[in-house]
């Protein structure tokens, strides 16, 4: 049996095969920081490959062993079926929201359990799933906890239907909410088993006037500003980095979701239709070709009440920048889209951008000037 034991903090990786060996002298060899054989009397293996790195095993009998070593192999399956497999269907879906939740819930739900039947392991929805309100008192009253209602029928949902979601984004209500009465734009993954494993709170607010194309939104009127980025989310189909709408526009956001391992950038969207037609696109593709990510982002499309609209063309857009599908303008629906994670590597292998990028200091200079 080989073993390869890395330093604290990283997944030990062991091969896949699992010997009961019957021979007198039971040793598996240790790679990397540690190389020593272990016997049945449980010797302790504690020799440094090098003076930066130290790794200690302490094992106890060989049976016991074999115990550990089963169960480890259990922890790495998950481990391999979250970042070793190269493809993976995701589901990337849009919506026509409005403001009565039940209905809501129940157009979502039956574009999740099509997603699921037709082979995705990962449901998109875009920002406002779970309603779009036509006044900010409407928007207000209809908001809920992450514990309530809304989010424990999804929850329930993805355990049921053994799939991860992304939700976002979700009108939860702030944590002074009795005192101020406002919420976070908040975007929710879930993952197969149902349990809620991520919560980014939409950074940037859309406060946008723009009287010559009718688009006339104050976000900040009722929404709090997420105070931080949250790191990326390992998920069966990859790393997937977080983000909401506005935050499209902002490739800081993209770039710092990148340098932290995102693989997968994820932009759930109620675009207005002037903006989209602009623009929807060529940031989408733009954030994909900086990064060299995979971009996915569910939209609203269409009619929510009389006085708003989406633009729809739910999207996912490859490493190279390349669209790979578009749900459209007209109607709701889904595509189902195919992730390769060997397209991120050659991406970012044959056009290392990342290493090419100069220090902080660099692109601050002119500051100093």
């Amino acid at each position: 049996m080989e073993v390869v034991c890395l330093n604290a903090g990283f997944y030990p990786l062991i091969n896949n095969r699992e010997e009961e060996s019957s021979s007198d002298d039971p040793s598996f060899t240790v790679y990397g920081l540690l190389y020593s054989k272990h016997n049945r009397e449980g010797e302790t293996l504690s020799e440094s490959l090098g003076p930066m790195f130290t790794a200690r095993c302490i094992l106890g009998t060989y049976k016991k062993y074999l115990a550990s070593v089963r169960a480890l192999r259990k922890q790495i399956k998950l481990q391999n079926r979250m970042s070793t497999l190269p493809h993976s269907v995701v589901a990337v879906c849009q919506v026509t929201a409005t403001p009565d939740k039940e209905a809501n819930f129940s157009a979502c739900k039956q574009l999740v359990k099509e997603a699921k039947d037709r082979g995705a392991s990962m449901v998109f929805l875009p920002e406002g799933f779970d309603y779009i309100g036509s006044s900010r008192e409407e928007t207000l009253s209809l908001s809920e906890s992450l514990t309530g209602d809304t989010i424990s029928q999804y929850t329930q949902l993805a355990r049921n239907l053994d799939v991860w979601l992304s939700l976002g984004g979700f009108h939860e209500r702030g944590h002074d909410w009795e005192s101020d009465k406002r919420i976070y734009n908040s975007h929710i993954i879930i993952n197969d088993k149902g349990d809620i494993i991520s919560v980014y709170r939409k950074s940037h607010l859309f406060d946008v006037e723009l009287p010559e194309k009718h688009v006339s939104l104050k976000e900040s009127a009722f929404t709090i500003p997420g105070p931080t980025l949250v790191s990326p989310v390992q998920t069966p189909i990859g790393k997937i980095g977080l983000g909401i709408c506005y935050d499209l526009r902002f490739p800081e956001l993209s770039l710092a979701l990148q340098r932290h391992g995102a693989e997968i950038l994820t932009y759930p969207s109620a675009f207005t239709e002037a903006t989209g037609a602009a623009h929807w696109e060529v940031l989408l593709r733009a954030r994909a070709i900086e990064t060299q990510c995979f971009v996915l982002a569910a939209a609203q499309v269409g009619q929510h009440h009389e006085k708003r609209s989406s633009y729809g063309h739910a999207l996912a857009v490859d490493p190279w920048g390349e669209v790979l599908a578009d749900c459209g303008g007209e109607k709701p629906g889904m595509v189902l889209v195919e992730i390769d994670l060997e397209k991120v590597s050659s991406t970012r292998k044959s056009m290392p951008v990342q290493q090419h990028r100069r220090d902080t200091g660099f692109y601050h200079s002119l500051e100093k000037t």
